[in-house]
């Protein structure tokens, strides 16, 4: 799949006019119903004027190719950190709801228990004895306190999933960080869970978070790694369609000179 020309087709083309004559020159060819401008991103001759002007150093810097592909995946990590966020976010609020109104939310539910008892047993469920109503009651004997520092951690872990998600839809460094060092330190606690019980989701969950963390390490080239940040910024640079073909005039000139020197 050409991710260049997918995203053109999407958002439109982007053209510059470099002042250099020679990289001007590599930019645009005469047609005869005008000049046509190589596309920064997909490299197709586009006609009209360009979108800008002025020296290459200061020209637009365009994702291209895989840098697109990468986008996608931050962004993939970006809506999946959102809904989590939301869904923690809800359980924090409703267990603050909870703490507050303790002991009415638990009359109703030993008042209605019994009426689930009879559907319960067509299906040979001891709904007395099961885990699941265990876990209620438990609940019900928490201090509020207890519980209003509960929904707190959930609320701060909802907040944190945010962040995390707003770093990389942006594709910020700092988030690139953010998101390594917050999934982190939550592994451990996933891989107890999954020691705990093991589940799809909780399988599932844990597979994301670590192939987040890998992704982001060696494709970001974060602490250090692959040459850390100079190294990425410069992969980003020669990933550049302007970058390219000033390369590729500079190879010009000093092939020239040196044929000259002969």
């Amino acid at each position: 799949m050409d991710w260049s020309l997918l995203t053109c087709a999407r958002k439109g083309h982007i053209t510059y006019a470099p002042t250099d004559p020679e990289l001007r020159a590599r930019l645009q060819t005469p047609t005869p119903v005008g000049d046509a401008w190589r596309c920064l991103r997909c490299g197709t001759y586009v006609h009209g004027d360009p979108h800008g002007t002025g020296p290459a150093d200061k020209a637009p810097l365009v994702m291209r190719g895989k840098q697109l592909r990468d986008q996608m995946i931050m962004r993939f990590f970006a809506i999946e950190r959102v809904l989590r966020g939301i869904i923690v976010g809800a359980a924090a609020y409703g267990l603050w709801r909870f703490s507050h109104d303790q002991k009415s939310v638990q009359a109703i539910f030993e008042k209605d228990l019994p009426l689930f008892k009879p559907i319960a047993q067509k299906a040979s469920w001891d709904l007395d004895h099961s885990k699941l109503v265990t876990m209620v009651r438990h609940a019900f004997e928490m201090k509020s306190s207890t519980l209003e520092w509960v929904a707190l951690a959930l609320a701060v872990y909802a907040v944190i999933e945010i962040i995390e998600a707003v770093g990389l839809w942006m594709l910020k460094r700092w988030g690139e960080y953010f998101a390594v060092l917050a999934t982190s330190f939550g592994l451990p606690l996933e891989i107890y869970d999954l020691i705990e019980k093991i589940t799809w989701l909780r399988i599932g969950t844990l597979l994301v978070n670590i192939g987040l963390v890998v992704y982001l390490l060696v494709s970001k080239r974060l602490f250090g790694i692959r040459g850390g940040k100079k190294a990425h910024e410069a992969h980003l640079r020669s990933a550049s369609l302007l970058e390219v073909e000033v390369a590729a005039v500079q190879e010009d000139v000093h092939h020239k000179s040196d044929v000259s020197g002969r």
